[in-house]
């Protein structure tokens, strides 16, 4: 007797479906069910972590699409949040502007920078690009350390708890809701944006531009493209971290927030959007893993003091051993497991042995 392995595509419909197969719906439903009462039992603590991995995920999704699929390497990416923070912080301060006018203004900016920070793609590669990228940090930096300057916000801009209509987005469950509906909205936006032409035209000249050029892709345009919708997913990003944690300062945005979203894309698997997921949980809960265990180990007071320093020197060792022992990342061990049980009792030997 044959039975199908669940992989086998029948139809056209097949090729356009998110869940393929019967299993991965059913633990689609349960992961669902498990996101929807997480929050009835949840801490206040583990909720504000459940909240951290939300907003951080949007950033990843779309460091992934630029880096994981585009192939433009970038080391911008912290002055996009802070863009998208401080755009929010300037309307608020200035014209009393509500949410759902500021976020939509920060997507703009964020399209605005990738447009202009985009073009040296056109001429550079590889490092040079990334350094190049690198001065949009700076100068959004600096702009926002000069508007926290001059208009006296010493230490950063506070911004109100935003509104929607009568109801004020407060409650740490609401915005649990709210930044996971933003996820799953972008997921799939970003999923269905790399089956169209422009995703295929992005892979296409990550793997070899010269000749997805040769072939007839308009390497230019889909090049800034690229940078223009990943600049506005991490504005939006940066907005929603603006309104989440109710203040704004330059200090939050550092090249640390940078290095953290490489460290992202790198550890869950490049060219992945489950690999941005499982890059993400685990990059956010890195930090607070490390406190517990010295809780855990009763590390003597006098060596507390070097833990900041183990957190930052944490993230490049994990990356050095992934890049060196695991290259396709979590995602990668993920598939090993998921293949492990897909093909068990059975066990793959090469012939002759």
């Amino acid at each position: 007797m044959a039975f199908a392995s669940g992989y086998f595509r029948t139809r056209y419909e097949n090729e356009f479906s998110l869940l393929e197969t019967r299993a991965r719906k059913v633990v689609f439903v349960l992961f669902s069910l498990i996101l929807v009462v997480f929050p009835r039992f949840a801490s206040p603590f583990a909720l504000d972590l459940a909240n951290q991995v939300f907003l951080s995920l949007i950033g990843a999704v779309a460091l992934m699409l630029l880096t994981g699929f585009a192939g433009q390497i970038s080391l911008g990416h912290a002055g996009l949040l802070s863009a998208g923070a401080f755009t929010s912080a300037i309307l608020f301060k200035e014209v009393q502007a509500p949410i759902w006018v500021a976020l939509p203004a920060s997507g703009a900016v964020g399209a605005l920078l990738g447009v202009i920070f985009g073009f040296p793609s056109l001429r550079l590669k590889g490092l040079y690009l990334a350094l190049s990228t690198m001065a949009l940090h700076f100068i959004v930096s600096y702009g926002g350390a000069e508007y926290q300057t001059r208009r006296g916000f010493a230490t950063g801009v506070v911004i109100d708890p935003p509104k929607l209509g009568t109801l004020t987005i407060q409650d740490p469950v609401v915005w649990y809701f709210i930044l996971l509906g933003f996820d799953i909205l972008v997921l799939l936006f970003a999923a269905n944006l790399l089956r169209s032409k422009t995703g295929r035209a992005w892979i296409a000249i990550r793997d070899r531009d010269v000749a997805a050029e040769a072939l007839g892709v308009n390497v230019r345009f889909y090049k800034v493209l690229s940078f223009m919708i990943t600049s506005t997913i991490a504005c939006i990003a940066g907005s929603l971290f603006a309104y989440y944690r109710g203040f704004v300062s330059v200090e939050a945005f550092s090249l640390l927030t940078t290095i953290e979203y490489v460290a992202i894309v790198i550890i869950g698997g490049i060219g992945s959007l489950l690999g941005a997921v499982f890059g993400t949980v685990f990059i956010v809960l890195l930090p607070y893993g490390i406190d517990a265990a010295a809780n855990a180990f009763a590390i003597p007071s006098r060596l507390t003091t070097y833990l900041s320093a183990i957190k930052y020197a944490s993230f490049g060792l994990i990356m050095i051993i992934f890049l060196l022992l695991e290259p396709n990342g979590l995602v990668g061990i993920w598939h090993r497991f998921r293949d492990y049980f897909l093909l068990w009792p059975f066990k793959y030997k090469p012939m002759g042995k």
